[in-house]
């Protein structure tokens, strides 16, 4: 099973996509590969993933040559056959709108965040995702976020480490304070004394981000109210929507210019 593990990571093809292929959880995915002969595969699987590899038997495992050629022929009876799993599905209407590596990335999420999420008992899994969606709703706002996720790959062994494809200046100048930082914490990290002074900074920066989103959430607020009144009107609808922002946008410029 060693070769067949070291063949699938050579071809790229992932836990969830081979589940996915396979009809099965990524965790029978974990399950099937623990056994130690191929041949111990349910019948339908192991025939599945023989004709994907495209032999005949688990014991040509050990004569297939990885080249470029050979990836590609893989991957091209993967793409068509996991293609006509979401058509049947009605993937390509869903999906419609995105290129080819958007779609199979998106459902590769979709895949793993739902079987990460069915145990509705599993708290761990369902505060990973609500903080990873967070994460996300924050990527537009704070480009270092993106430089934490090509850390993360490369530090787990998914993407090479010169790899930039960020500002290289920038990530390189990130990847290098983390690695300090990832080394510091493995090994015990600094005392007790300057955590707990560098947490309380910490708090203390993210309580007056929080005192300014809320405060000029009231601000919105306030202002959208002050332009209501002054269109005579009590609440927005789609009507009076466009109206009613370009009011906004007014007040907005009077407190500017001071008028």
């Amino acid at each position: 099973m060693n070769k067949l593990n070291e063949v699938l990571h050579e071809l790229g093809i992932s836990k969830v996509k081979l589940a996915k292929f396979l009809g099965v959880s990524r965790q029978m995915i974990y399950n099937y590969l623990e056994l130690d002969d191929l041949n111990k595969w349910p019948r339908d699987k192991k025939v599945l993933l023989l004709n994907l590899l495209g032999i005949k038997a688990a014991e040509e495992l050990d004569d297939i040559k990885i080249d470029t050629d050979y990836i590609l022929e893989v991957e091209n009876r993967l793409n068509s056959l996991l293609d006509s799993v979401d058509e049947g599905k009605g993937g390509k209407q869903v999906f419609n709108d995105l290129g080819k590596k958007q779609k199979e990335l998106l459902v590769n999420i979709v895949d793993l965040l739902k079987e990460r999420l069915e145990d509705e008992t599993d708290d761990d899994s369902y505060y990973t995702f609500k903080y990873m969606y967070n994460f996300m709703q924050s990527l537009e706002t704070c480009r270092e976020l993106k430089y934490i996720l090509a850390y993360i790959a490369k530090a787990t062994g998914f993407v090479k480490p010169l790899e930039f494809v960020f500002d290289e200046d920038e990530q390189y100048t990130f990847e290098s304070i983390m690695f300090s930082a990832m080394t510091l914490y493995n090994n015990g990290g600094a005392s007790k004394a300057k955590l707990a002074e560098s947490h309380k900074r910490f708090e203390n920066q993210i309580e007056h981000k929080i005192e300014e989103k809320m405060s000029r959430t009231l601000e919105l607020n306030t202002i959208k109210v002050q332009a209501l009144k002054e269109l005579g009107y009590t609440s927005i609808n789609e009507n009076n929507a466009q109206e009613v922002f370009e009011k906004i946008a007014e007040i907005q410029s009077r407190k500017v210019t001071g008028v």
